[in-house]
Order: C-alpha cells, then structure tokens, then sequence
C-alpha cells in the first residue's frame, strides 16, 4: 500500500518578480539623484514653506563668513554687480537664486536684491523646506 501523495512542493524560490522590483527601485534613484542642485555649496538656509527651481538660473551664495559665491566660484562683494552683469549680458529669461546662509545679516542679502533691483533681474530667495 502506497501512502505517499503524488503532489509534491517545490521548495525553489522565483525571483523574477524580485529583481523587476529592485531593477525599477534602481532606475528611480538614478533618475531622481540626476535633478538634485549640483552648483550649489552646502549652505544651511532658513526654513520656510516653498520650493526652489533651479533651471537655467545663477545662484549667489553667501556664506555665514560673509563670502560671495557665484554658483560655486568665489568671487570679492565689491566685483559682485560687475560679475553678475557680464553672465546675464541681455538674458531675461534668467533668474538669480539667492542663498544666503541662516545667520547672515539681511544687509548682505539686501545689497545682491539691490543689485538685482537696478539691472531689472528676478530674484528668487532659496529657502530649506519645513
């Protein structure tokens, strides 16, 4: 008399359906690391509700050490009209990205929308995410 059953479990594992998940995780990563700012300094900005574009723009940094950036390039607070001028020439379509650091005072941050203000440039503040 033979009691055995005839169905017999596979104890194998597919893992097709594993590595579509992780395919698809991977190609997301890639594809959302690729629209992180990348000329920007790492800067602590204050917070506030809102988000920053940052396509086709110039942003000016400004450190708690009260230095001047020019998307990643350093530049003096006196050659900042001048510098700013001769990127922008007649592009209207561009905007500056103000960065300035959590602890700057807000003359700093006055004199760049001063600036912007007399050579009729759009202004955008870059503010951390609450």
């Amino acid at each position: 008399m033979n009691l055995r059953g005839r169905n017999k479990v596979s104890p194998e594992f597919n893992m097709s359906s594993m590595t579509d998940i992780v395919f698809l995780l991977l190609i997301f990563f890639m594809l959302t690391s690729t629209m992180v700012t990348t000329n920007a300094l790492d800067l602590v900005l204050p917070k506030a509700k809102g988000k920053t574009n940052s396509n086709k723009n110039i942003a000016v940094s400004i450190t708690k050490k009260l230095e001047f950036f020019i998307d990643k390039e350093p530049i003096a607070e006196a050659d900042l009209e001048s510098k700013l001028l001769a990127i922008f020439g007649s592009d209207s379509t561009k905007a500056i990205i103000l960065r300035a650091e959590e602890g700057v005072p807000i003359e700093k941050a006055v004199q760049v929308l001063d600036i912007a203000n007399r050579n009729q440039i759009k202004v955008v503040l870059a503010v951390r995410p609450k």
